[in-house]
């Protein structure tokens, strides 16, 4: 047996016409069925009527029925041969027989059925009612007509019957054969037509792939989605969904089969909605989505200079987000450690000269002077925030902050209690990066101090950082939350992730990050606010 891939066409032409042939053979055998029988009604229809008026011409010829009346059919044979023969001549019938009452053929037009009962079975004439119908003409199928003789008494006598054969199947065919070669051969012209046209447009509009080809995209397409990591959600043009991932369902938390819908019928979060239904372009746009943090890049799909859709990505970067956070501590506190170090080192080699000299009492005011200026500092910071990480990271903080010849000030409003474990993580991220934010814009301007202001309100941690840098532009306030925006040089490592960061912890624990002018005019302030906070 032959396989698939040896007689079906490989082109999309090929496929066509095979359809429209095997389209036009059912077609064609279905019409020939349906003109047959056709045929046969016409026939039956037609030559019904005709052969009912010569059985009743013959049931009603004087010498007929006088035969018939009187019984003397033996003695007028030859005469009433004479009339069956010629009403068969006259009629184009099959067969003409004249029969007594119980059917018994007596004359007939030639030997055939002479002694032999005609078909009875269907017929009304033995109860005085002439009938057309279908008989079996001694072995044929006929059409016949059947009428009675009857005699003054209106008693049956005999029966008249004229029958005519069915025509053969090649003789029907020889019939409506031409009509039927004319519209399929047509039919066949058009179809291949057809197929041609519709070919060239389906190929047209699937950029010349064939069958094979689009099935191969279509599986790869599945494996695709269905196997990468990152989301991918494309919508349409008028905002229909035409391709989501697993992964994209997963990320942002639908179920069921969403494509072929609109993005605004979808169950997502209004954030998320508004997102995905927008058709501009963004680049590593951070979203915040309960428990994830999504980063989003959309690019519009252009096709002939008009845009048909956008396909956006989404990639989980929850995990990078807390290794980032913790990274950026530590960073923090090796800068901090290394600014110390550095502090000390001058101090211990000022320590050392002067012991060397002999300036024991100078040594002696020296270390309280230095012991004093620490525990001020200590002092300062631990008196408002009592947290001990972020105390500790705040002393840190002014001590490299002092270094840069900036004065970092928590203010006399700030209070701050024991905080969770994790809210006293976030809050030092936060924190972190604001004030080594601050401080680089104030000494890229030659500004000198950095003020923090910290307060606990409800369960939400309120805290604020104030520079004295060149402030921010208010129509680059949009802008420098978005990640890789930095105003340090190119070539800085890192640079960029800071603000971005601050952004996604904040609105990650359902706060939010703000920035605005100092009262003065000059500076900024940063202010975050971290709901969720318990006391330790």
């Amino acid at each position: 047996m032959w396989s698939r891939s040896r007689w079906w066409p490989a082109t999309l032409a090929g496929q066509f016409l095979v359809l429209q042939l095997t389209v036009l053979l059912a077609v064609v055998a279905v019409a020939s069925v349906v003109s047959v029988q056709q045929s046969d009604a016409d026939f039956r229809d037609t030559r019904g009527a005709l052969l009912r008026d010569a059985a009743e011409s013959l049931a009603n010829t004087a010498a007929i029925r006088d035969a018939f009346v009187e019984d003397r059919i033996e003695s007028n044979r030859g005469t009433l041969t004479s009339y069956t023969q010629r009403t068969r001549g006259n009629y184009q019938a099959g067969g003409v027989y004249l029969a007594d009452a119980d059917g018994v053929v007596l004359v007939s037009s030639d030997i055939a059925g002479r002694g032999e009962k005609i078909d009875l079975d269907e017929s009304t004439v033995q109860r005085l009612r002439a009938w057309t119908g279908d008989v079996d003409d001694f072995g044929d199928r006929a059409i016949a007509a059947q009428v009675p003789i009857i005699d003054d008494d209106g008693e049956l006598v005999g029966i008249s019957m004229v029958a005519q054969t069915y025509p053969s199947w090649a003789e029907r065919a020889r019939g409506v054969l031409p009509d039927l070669i004319t519209f399929a051969g047509l039919g066949l012209g058009l179809g291949v037509a057809g197929s041609l046209l519709l070919s060239r447009l389906i190929r047209r509009r699937t950029r010349g792939l064939e069958p094979a080809a689009i099935a191969a995209l279509a599986d790869q397409r599945e494996a695709l989605l269905h196997s990468i990591r990152e989301g991918v959600f494309a919508v349409a043009d008028d905002g229909t969904v035409t391709v989501m991932s697993d992964s994209a369902r997963e990320l942002i938390g639908l179920d069921g089969d969403v494509e072929s819908r609109r993005v605004d019928d979808l169950d997502l979060d209004p954030a998320v909605r508004d997102l995905l239904a927008d058709d501009t372009a963004i680049r590593d746009h951070v979203v915040v989505l309960g428990e994830r943090v999504l980063v989003v890049n959309r690019n519009p799909v252009v096709e002939r200079g008009r845009r048909v859709a956008s396909v956006t990505t989404l990639r989980d970067r929850t995990e990078l987000l807390a290794l980032q956070s913790e990274l950026s501590a530590r960073e923090s506190i090796t800068n901090t450690l290394r600014a110390q170090t550095h502090e000390f080192h001058n101090q211990l080699h000022t320590i050392s000269g002067l012991v060397q000299l002999g300036e024991y009492d100078e040594v002696s005011r020296l270390v309280g002077t230095l012991s004093r200026r620490r525990a001020e500092i200590s002092d300062a910071v631990t008196s408002r925030v009592e947290d001990p990480a972020v105390a500790a990271l705040l002393i840190a903080k002014t001590s490299l902050a002092a270094e840069r010849r900036v004065d970092l000030e928590v203010t006399s409003g700030s209070e701050l209690p024991r905080l969770d474990p994790e809210t006293s993580t976030d809050v030092g991220t936060v924190l972190g990066n604001l004030v080594d934010n601050a401080v680089d814009a104030s000494v890229s301007v030659g500004g000198t101090s950095v003020e923090v202001e910290l307060h606990l309100d409800a369960g939400t941690v309120c805290l604020a950082v104030s520079d004295t840098g060149p402030g921010v532009p208010p129509d680059r306030v949009g802008e420098i939350f978005r990640r890789g925006w930095s105003t340090k040089a190119a070539t800085d490592e890192g640079r960029g992730v800071g603000l971005a960061l601050v952004q996604v912890v904040c609105e990650r624990r359902g706060g939010a990050i703000t920035v605005r002018p100092r009262p003065d005019g000059t500076g900024a302030v940063f202010e975050a606010r971290l709901p969720g906070a318990e006391v330790g």
